[in-house]
């Protein structure tokens, strides 16, 4: 039975991380341990993210008897064209009360420049089965702006609601995500030096519309980049955001653990 965090604390969650593909030899190579240090580190709720269907049920069982625990499960819009995809083994697996969300999701062209008609239907299913089920969906939007923004209004994206995951577009794409209602989650990355661009954007999402996550184990913030990262460090995220917003971390904590709760409900 894991600890819960000593109370008074300041809790965070984590909304976006891949606790299957952490390598747990920084834990002993236990993923108790892992959970436990996250939990010590005073991370309330962690939201596994899926990326393909495959590994899906393995990250499942791994993951299920943790209450502090929930996941989405959806196929990453990197995966291979050549896959099937199987739009009604989504939905069924979508079904599974742990799961809180379709996704990751989306549009990725930086490194598919070629034939994106696969990654675009694809998108477009996860969006009708997260409208079906009404559950939101997570999306990854990559060098891929104009047309994640034209799926998701086509779409009735607006429906499911959602979260743009791991932010790194402009004002004027995060203003047209929010008219769409959708919340802005921000990594690592905004701790980077050469992210100035990014917190600025930062500046200006509105409070009910912010969220704050690890992408784990990528995306160390500093000071830890280059290692991999862990929930634990979702910290580092929150406390850039309070610099630049001009408040404190744990009106950061407060509102991104409240928007989560919203978002995704609360699981056990």
């Amino acid at each position: 039975m894991l600890s819960p965090t000593a109370r008074g604390s300041v809790l965070f969650v984590d909304s976006h991380c891949h606790l299957d593909c952490i390598d747990l030899a920084d834990f002993e190579g236990s993923f108790d341990r892992l959970i436990q240090h996250s939990i010590d580190s005073g991370i309330e709720q962690m939201l596994c993210v899926a990326i393909d269907l495959d590994s899906y049920p393995n990250m499942l069982v791994l993951v299920q008897d943790y209450p502090q625990i929930a996941v989405s499960v959806g196929v990453h819009p990197m995966a291979d064209p050549a896959t099937a995809f199987d739009a009604e083994q989504l939905k069924t697996l979508a079904r599974h009360p742990k799961v809180v969300a379709l996704g990751e999701t989306g549009l990725d062209y930086y490194y598919h420049k070629g034939d994106t008609r696969a990654q675009q239907d694809r998108f477009r299913s996860h969006i009708q089965i997260a409208n079906e089920l009404n559950k939101p969906i997570i999306v990854h939007t990559r060098d891929a702006g104009e047309d994640t923004l034209e799926i998701l209004r086509s779409e009735n994206a607006e429906k499911c609601g959602g979260v743009i995951h791991c932010f790194t577009e402009t004002m004027e794409f995060a203003d047209k995500a929010l008219e769409l209602g959708f919340m802005i989650s921000f990594s690592g990355i905004t701790t980077f030096k050469n992210a100035a661009v990014l917190r600025e954007v930062a500046c200006h999402v509105p409070d009910e519309n912010l969220l704050i996550e690890t992408d784990s184990p990528y995306l160390a913030p500093l000071p830890h980049r280059g290692k991999q990262n862990r929930p634990a460090w979702v910290r580092h995220v929150a406390e850039t955001l309070a610099e630049v917003r001009h408040t404190s971390v744990e009106h950061i904590a407060q509102i991104t653990r409240d928007n989560y709760f919203r978002l995704f409900g609360r699981h056990s």
